[in-house]
């Protein structure tokens, strides 16, 4: 593929343009007007020519070292420095810093300090441009010490098991910090990795702004084609430290010499020379014009104030705001199980919107290890009912980029305990996209959760007070059919991301008269159960279960008012605090081991908020510190000590 010589002289400019921020930038930093900053110096050509090869609507995931993704693309360069010092002109506000940000109106996404964890998140945008037919393409920056990642692997193999339209760039400096790549793998060339994925792979000169250019241009017109993942390794050098205060004493002085001298700009301007582009003069001017232009718009930048919040905003601005309309239950009910109602709602929901995609392992033909989504496939074929491979922290990343193209994405974890293979995607991603750059994130991750049902410490956790920490997330752990049904529908719809956990022991023990239509309950409302005048117990899931039954057993002894909190984040205090006001005593109850439980948070809300109406201390009871054993026996009268719960009870009324 040739080039012509108008791009060409494009090319020079753009090419230019970072290298002459750069220099500027490490002034400032030089002087302390910057705190950090990332060198591209001598990587240029890789971010201005795959960003110049791509159509302005292809979406581009950077790392550290892309700044030519971004002034190629000309997002307004004030903006730009006002990111990286952390004004209130840059994208985060001061709440991220230099390229951890996303700016969806310039199709860029930036990245998180997590390594190779927006590969998986690029899947889902090139699976959002396959759904919809678009002939776009995603482009993925990645560095060669992230493809040691977990996630540059689940990423790889979910794009060509999809055959996902989507380019893994890898930018191969040399070096992943101060560690060689002698000591990070030991192919010959990390190309070579893509033909155990199925996937095309190549290996190009990274310095080479012609060689970057045609090829990504030639890959991504083909892939508009005929869609389907292409891994390039882009050969490069990182001539100064990992960030300047890093330096490079660990890096032998011939090596960087030897890298000098393949410069990417002096190498073009010595093919621009030769081919009479432009002479001395020629390149001059347009280092004076790009030059000038650099200078009055850092210079602004640095006028700029620094952020200026509030503890109410910084709050508010964590979740994207919802508009509540509620949908009315209907008169007609019939009655199901918990996980009919389960069902009811994801088949009801995908009815009415077409939007909405349900991932996992296993769930099409097979319909799940629970059989929710039996007979989906044959109703909304496999576009929509996708099988997954064996991964979590993958599946959940493309969730987040379905969600950015304005899909609803819902993903069954074949059982609670294996978010852990997910964490940083939930934590790292989906809790903290709307607070750093203000994108809604809908996505819901159905969570098969708790024990008696005999299935051993890793399939039976109660995990949700470790998410109750996390700022970004809801909540949600309906304890009855009625209340599954509504609540996932709100959740599916939240443009929040959204645990929602559904108890195994519940799913075909729970049976009530359900409305037969599509409803909905809003998220964060607890529900009074049983109105009482001795004590408060508040529960969840299977423990408004026990409660329950505690409840007909003490009927004509003690009177018991029981709240369902329904949702844990965030939970309802409102109706917490009334009751307390009413009973003067209280209790929290749930599955899950005592120590650092939901049961704490709710006890040390309820003796500060409340003490001056309590006539004892606010107790919580949970189950012991051990993981769920298999046995049955050990699981029902061990983890799970019941028995002592009535007496808990009676002890507090009396105290």
């Amino acid at each position: 593929m040739k080039i012509n010589k108008k791009i060409k002289k494009d090319l020079y400019g753009e090419l230019l343009t970072p290298r002459l921020i750069e220099e500027k930038m490490l002034n400032l930093l030089r002087q302390g007007k910057i705190s950090k900053w990332f060198s591209g110096i001598g990587q240029e050509a890789i971010s201005v020519g795959a960003t110049n090869a791509l159509k302005p609507n292809d979406t581009i995931f950077t790392m550290h070292r892309n700044l030519g993704v971004f002034t190629s693309r000309k997002i307004p360069l004030q903006n730009l420095i006002g990111q990286i010092i952390g004004t209130e002109e840059g994208f985060t506000q001061g709440r991220d810093r230099s390229f951890h940000f996303g700016v969806p109106e310039y199709n860029i996404i930036g990245m998180i300090s997590h390594l190779a964890a927006m590969l998986p998140v690029a899947n889902g945008v090139a699976l959002g441009y396959k759904l919809k037919k678009q002939k776009r393409v995603a482009l993925a920056f990645v560095g060669d010490g992230a493809t040691s990642e977990g996630d540059f692997h689940e990423a790889l193999n979910l794009a060509a098991v999809w055959q996902l339209p989507v380019i893994f760039l890898i930018e191969n400096n040399g070096y992943g910090l101060s560690t060689p790549t002698s000591e990070q793998y030991l192919c010959k060339n990390l190309s070579d990795r893509a033909v155990g994925y199925g996937m095309k792979g190549m290996t190009i000169d990274g310095n080479n702004i012609e060689s970057v250019y045609t090829t990504i241009k030639k890959i991504a017109e083909d892939m508009r084609k005929n869609p389907s993942p292409v891994l390039i390794e882009a050969k490069t050098f990182r001539i100064r430290g990992h960030e300047e205060a890093s330096g490079v004493k660990y890096v032998p002085k011939e090596l960087i010499e030897k890298w000098k001298r393949k410069d990417p700009i002096k190498n073009f301007e010595s093919t621009l020379a030769d081919e009479n582009i432009f002479n001395e003069e020629g390149f001059d001017v347009i280092r004076k014009s790009i030059k000038n232009k650099i200078e009055q718009d850092i210079e602004s930048a640095l006028k700029t104030r620094l952020p200026s919040s509030s503890k109410s905003k910084e709050l508010s601005d964590v979740y994207a705001d919802y508009d509540f309309q509620q949908i009315e239950p209907s008169e007609s009910k019939k009655e199901i199980r918990y996980v009919d109602a389960i069902q009811e709602s994801l088949h009801q929901s995908m009815k009415k919107d077409e939007k909405i995609i349900i991932m996992g392992q296993d769930i099409a033909e097979y319909g799940g290890v629970f059989k929710i989504t039996e007979g989906f496939v044959k109703e909304f074929g496999k576009s929509r009912i996708r099988n997954t491979p064996i991964i979590e922290s993958g599946i959940i990343g493309a969730c987040l980029g379905l969600s950015l193209e304005g899909f609803k994405p819902i993903v069954e974890m074949q059982f609670a305990d294996f978010i852990s293979c997910g964490f940083n995607q939930v934590i790292n991603n989906l809790a903290k996209t709307h607070y750093r750059w203000s994108h809604p994130v809908s996505v819901t991750l159905r969570m098969p959760t708790g024990g008696g049902v005999n299935a051993g410490p890793f399939h039976s956790q109660n995990l949700e007070s470790i998410f109750m920490h996390i700022p970004g997330l809801k909540i949600i752990y309906p304890s009855s059919p009625y209340d599954a049904k509504g609540l996932l529908s709100s959740a599916i719809n939240e443009p929040n991301p959204v645990l929602f956990f559904e108890h195994k022991f519940l799913y075909r023990t729970q049976k009530e008269m359900v409305p037969k239509n599509l409803y909905n309950i809003e998220i964060g409302k607890g529900r009074l159960v049983q109105t009482g005048k001795d004590i408060t117990i508040i529960a969840y899931g299977l423990s408004v279960i026990w409660i329950n039954e505690i409840i007909q057993e003490v009927k004509n002894e003690i009177s018991i008012e029981l709240i369902d909190l329904r949702t844990l984040l965030p939970w309802d205090k409102d109706i917490v605090y009334e009751s307390i006001k009413k009973t003067n005593k209280g209790m929290i109850v749930h599955e899950a081991n005592q120590t650092g439980g939901v049961g704490a948070e709710i006890a040390a809300s309820v003796n500060k908020d409340m003490f001056e109406y309590l006539d004892a201390p606010f107790q919580r009871f949970g189950s012991i510190d051990i993981p769920t054993p298999f046995n049955q026996k050990l699981e029902q009268n061990v983890f799970w000590p019941k028995s002592t719960l009535l007496d808990q009870i009676k002890e507090l009324v009396s105290y």
